[in-house]
């Protein structure tokens, strides 16, 4: 099977988690054929990654302009299409096109759709955009986009008139018609500044991947993530209809809005940026052949955004387990009294309400004692962050904070992953009886999960999947709330034949739903499921199916042979 594999930020894989599940997912699937198609910004990190023989980098694009060596054919593409004037004919079709697409961002929702934040709510498999009841909907908004990407196919020039005066007034005149979204009236320079940011949004409408040696051959399209990473995905379906798959274990279009990187914005300008990622996201959902989140609470969020539960499956994503293997096995690892947090040091984690319910456990038990281990980030807004729990934790244990910064000379240790303290995972894992997670926002968890293959009894917050990750195997407490969490460990600091207990249920449970082979066997499956109900395309080259049927290939004839009339015997 020839797989196209559409994924974000990197080449050739996506950064972070979700480049570590694409690698494991290519080369766990050594039978198929994976072309990479790589949208987003190519990360250093992503480049130097072995592809295996069954891979290969197809494409690469940056919405936001950068060009490389492997970008450089699409880059060149891209700047001569903007450099074509369009003529009459072609640009009243932009114009008619762009002025739907318009009309369907600005306009509102109909009452009763349940739409998130504007975003249809249509189901797929029929009408879905219709359920929309006005015409400039998410009806309008499909029918414009695909219309841009049949004339970007057809005639290119389309980057350079998304950025003409054409699409501005008609942006203009879409944000003040009568049934426009509140708060869509934008003046002209947040007009530019969405023509410029929908230009990149939409730039692999405008590259050279919708041949038949590119998307076209491909059997299935399989995006690493929702929005704008899955849509030339849209587009393979709209001119060759082949299937779509979007896993996603993490919202692109929460994490839009939740980002902060658009805070300087204008009010209007976020109304119709927001419009924009949620139109998108609705189309990706009504169109996809299957989705698979990797948890309920992504689900929760792709229903909510109109995909229809019936094409909803959820896969958790696959962990390596093998590297925590002996760890926990034994009753009495970790020292007894001895809590451990693990993960970035960031404002969502809540390291002030585990540094405050800490106080009340040291209160209580006065021989616990807490390791923040923190994993090395770039984010600068780490440190400052960090400096202030360091204080926290002065102040709240000041006789004890003048000495030595160690698990069992300080209550409150903060170390680093890696370092001499805490040199891996593993390490960490063991040193404790319990591992905490204190946080407010959570979309999966995999700290959580690496606990649980370790064998350790856990309490958490209950934010984003916890609950389902955890299951009847830890204590899950409300968030921001210290002195539940300080009940919560101290039952269990206090009991270690139920914390053993746990620690086992929980590395059970984990074995069972959260490894590599699960999630690729998940995958497998699926694989073949979607092939299954594709219509059969036939591409120069692969010859006709079934040419040569069995029976050809059988001794003898199938046929009785004709009998001489009164011999009885055959006929020669």
């Amino acid at each position: 099977m020839r797989i196209g594999l559409l994924t974000e930020g990197g080449y050739p894989y996506a950064v972070g988690e979700s480049g570590v599940w694409c690698e494991r997912l290519v080369r766990g699937l050594g039978q198929h054929r994976f072309d990479l198609y790589a949208v987003g910004r190519p990360s250093a990190a992503g480049a130097s990654l072995p592809l295996p023989p069954n891979a290969r980098l197809v494409r690469a694009a940056d919405p936001e302009g950068a060009s490389g060596n492997l970008l450089e054919r699409a880059a060149l593409g891209t700047a001569r299409a903007a450099r074509r004037a369009y003529g009459r004919r072609d640009r009243r079709r932009f114009t008619e096109a762009y002025e739907r697409l318009a009309t369907g961002l600005c306009a509102e929702e109909a009452e009763g759709t349940g739409g998130a934040r504007g975003v249809s709510t249509a189901g797929a498999g029929g009408s879905g955009a219709a359920d929309v009841g006005e015409p400039g909907g998410a009806a309008a908004f499909a029918e414009g986009l695909y219309a841009l990407a049949e004339l970007a196919r057809e005639r290119g020039g389309l980057p350079g008139a998304l950025r003409s005066d054409d699409a501005v007034r008609a942006l203009e005149a879409a944000c003040r018609a009568p049934g426009a979204r509140r708060g869509a009236a934008a003046g002209l320079p947040d007009h530019l500044a969405f023509a410029e940011h929908l230009e990149g949004v939409l730039r692999p409408l405008s590259l050279d991947w919708y041949e038949e040696d590119a998307l076209g051959a491909a059997d299935l399209c399989h995006a690493a993530a929702g929005g704008t990473t899955a849509l030339p995905g849209l587009l393979a379906g709209h001119f060759f209809g082949t299937p779509l798959l979007v896993t996603e274990y993490g919202v692109q279009l929460r994490a839009h809005y939740l980002s902060a990187a658009g805070a300087d914005r204008s009010a209007p300008l976020r109304t119709l940026l927001a419009a924009l990622h949620g139109r998108l996201a609705a189309e990706v959902y009504r169109q996809a052949a299957l989705l698979t989140p990797g948890n309920a609470h992504t689900r929760r969020w792709q229903e909510r955004c109109g995909a229809d539960r019936d094409r909803v499956r959820t896969v958790h994503p696959g962990m390596a387990a093998d590297r925590f293997d002996g760890v926990g096995e034994d009753e009495e690892s970790g020292d007894p009294a001895t809590l451990v947090w693990v993960g970035r040091a960031e404002p969502a984690k809540d390291l002030v309400a585990l540094l405050h319910a800490f106080a009340e456990i040291r209160t209580r038990q006065p021989d616990a004692r807490l390791r923040i281990v923190t994993v090395p980030v770039r984010d600068p807004g780490a440190e400052p962050y960090l400096a202030q729990c360091r204080a926290l934790a002065a102040q709240l244990f000041p006789d004890e904070a003048a000495g030595a910064h160690a698990v069992g000379e300080n209550p409150v240790s903060f170390e680093e992953l890696g370092g001499p303290e805490a040199p891996t995972l593993e390490d960490t894992y063991a040193s404790g009886a319990v591992v905490v997670l204190s946080s407010v926002v959570e979309g999966f968890p995999a700290g959580l999960v690496e606990a649980m293959f370790c064998a350790r009894a856990t309490v958490s917050t209950d934010v984003g999947a916890v609950v389902e990750i955890i299951g009847g195997t830890g204590l899950v407490v409300p968030p921001r709330n210290p002195r539940a969490l300080a009940d919560a460990c101290l039952a269990l600091l206090r009991d270690p034949e139920r914390r053993y207990r746990l620690g086992a249920a929980a590395r059970a449970r984990a074995l069972e739903l959260f490894t590599v082979e699960q999630n690729l066997a998940a995958f497998r499956g699926i694989y073949l499921e979607l092939l299954s109900h594709a219509p059969v395309r036939h591409r120069p080259g692969d010859g006709a199916l079934f040419a040569h049927p069995a029976e050809a290939h059988v001794p003898g004839s199938w046929t009785p042979r004709a009998v001489t009339a009164g011999t009885g015997a055959p006929d020669a």
